[in-house]
């Protein structure tokens, strides 16, 4: 594993089955794809929040499941380079639970996010030591609170066939 074509070979195929069990709602395989300690964490850049260790990980999770139990991530840019994975994604479910204290509104929102899978050394290099996400925290709010002039982003989702035609979908960063 010293090529860094394999690194990133591993690491592109722990993000996907990470994004695969979360769209699944399969925890214990989520969890899995996280070194199994103290050291792992989980950062909500949005909230200045750090959710540490693996049990951080796992509260997370349990969290943002009872504010979004049915959300769905898609996919809309990949990004790579040894020691770190990039996905532009949309994420869109259903608030039916508490989110920075807003009651469940039972609206429809969808966020576009910035998610950093941060890898492991060595032996660990295809276990996530972190994942940080960055979104617009306000925007989702106002979704949450039914804003009729809420905005939902830029629509990158529905964008996915005409990226991906046009890009290849995959893109390295220029200094990997």
């Amino acid at each position: 594993m010293n090529n860094m074509k394999d690194i990133i070979q591993l690491q592109r195929a722990t993000v996907a089955e990470h994004i695969r069990a979360e769209n699944a709602k399969e925890w214990p395989a989520v969890y899995e794809t996280f070194i199994q300690n103290d050291t792992a964490y989980y950062d909500v850049a949005p909230l200045a929040t750090r959710f540490k260790g693996i049990a951080g990980v796992k509260d997370f999770y349990q969290a943002i499941t009872i504010a979004l139990p049915d959300f769905h991530i898609t996919v809309t840019a990949e990004y790579d380079t040894s020691g770190c994975s990039i996905r532009e994604a949309t994420i869109a479910g259903t608030h039916q639970g508490e989110y920075c204290g807003v009651p469940a509104s039972g609206k429809y929102v969808r966020i576009e996010v910035a998610g950093f899978f941060l890898f492991g050394t060595g032996e660990d290099a295809h276990k996530l030591v972190a994942e940080r996400l960055y979104f617009d925290n306000g925007m989702v709010l106002r979704q949450m609170r039914g804003e009729t002039d809420a905005p939902t982003g830029i629509g990158l989702a529905e964008l996915v066939p005409e990226i991906a035609s046009a890009s290849g979908l995959r893109r390295q960063l220029p200094f990997s």
